[in-house]
């Protein structure tokens, strides 16, 4: 399911919310920034994989 934004999408997924809040600060502030562009649970998957790559 697609949403208007990153905001829309952590209110109606409580698993996306679950998710998001489990990533560092600084990934989570970086996705806020790009807000828009992230519109569904799969989209914010791809954006923190990419961002959260190397952190291992």
């Amino acid at each position: 399911m697609h949403y208007s934004d990153l905001n829309a999408l952590l209110r109606a997924e409580p698993e996306a919310k679950h998710y998001f809040d489990t990533f560092p600060d600084y990934a989570r502030e970086q996705i806020n920034t790009r807000s828009d562009s992230v519109n569904s649970f799969a989209s914010l998957k791809d954006y923190a994989q990419d961002l959260l790559r190397g952190d291992d």
